[in-house]
């Protein structure tokens, strides 16, 4: 009996040591990935990643991880215009079956999906917020976006009728959805302005609008959006996405 005990002792020591190992190991393991992952996408500041599953040790050895969360804030997207990036508040990335290289340069997540969040003021970017003219007279500009509720933007223009403010901004509520690699937001109704129904054509121009997303950290890919309180809720995805290399 004292000599299994004994034994028992041993167990409980070493796989307490396992454990121990094992965590120093995953911590020592993601401060080096969220270091290469800000130098390979030139990041300001350090993501945060963190790898799940236990044990770590173990899945180093099968050459595959199982599930790697990745945080990103400020991220600068690209909007197709060498001169102009639109900044995601927050990113984040969920990544399924991690496959790396033998020297640990390069890695490769066999899924990957996550959220987005993209500020209004961001998004305003894409608006014409320098007044148009939408008919004779008439000039408009849009001069905020909020949250409509249930899913719908709101988006509310300044008009101007023969060089008379309009006192109160005119809201439109919109649509908005994903298209290829665009943000597009699409007017539901169409307002009128000082009393006169306008061309389809010439309002939408200012109502509608779309904002160009892209090159995000591995090649994922907009997904869905939604109107929230904030910004923009975005669901993105991707396959065989390159975490570093």
């Amino acid at each position: 009996m004292r000599a299994l005990r004994i034994l028992l002792i041993v167990v409980v020591i070493l796989g307490g040591l396992f454990v121990i190992a094992d965590r120093v190991a995953v911590n020592f393991a993601e401060d080096e990935a969220a270091d290469k992952l800000r130098s390979t996408e030139n990041l300001a500041s350090t993501p945060d990643v963190s790898i799940n599953g236990f044990p770590f040790l173990t899945q180093v050895a099968g050459g595959e991880l199982d599930d790697v969360e990745v945080g990103i804030d400020d991220y600068e997207a690209s909007t197709g215009n060498a001169n102009e990036k639109i900044r995601i508040a927050h990113l984040r990335a969920n990544m399924r079956g991690v496959e790396f290289s033998g020297d640990y340069s390069s890695a490769t997540a066999a899924t990957a999906t996550g959220t987005a969040t993209v500020g209004y003021d961001e998004l305003m970017k894409a608006t014409k917020s320098e007044p148009t003219e939408i008919a004779p007279g008439i000039d408009a500009k849009v001069v905020g976006l909020s949250d409509g509720g249930n899913g719908k933007i709101k988006v509310s223009l300044q008009a101007t009728v023969l060089g008379v403010e309009v006192p109160e901004p005119v809201e439109v509520l919109s649509s908005v959805k994903v298209k290829d690699d665009d943000v597009e937001v699409v007017a539901d109704g169409l307002p009128t302005v000082g009393g006169r129904q306008l061309a389809e054509s010439r309002i939408r121009a200012i109502t509608d609008f779309q904002q160009t997303i892209d090159e995000l950290p591995g090649g994922i890919k907009l997904d869905k959006v939604e109107a929230a309180k904030d910004g923009v809720e975005i669901t993105v995805k991707g396959s065989n996405v390159k975490l570093a290399g």
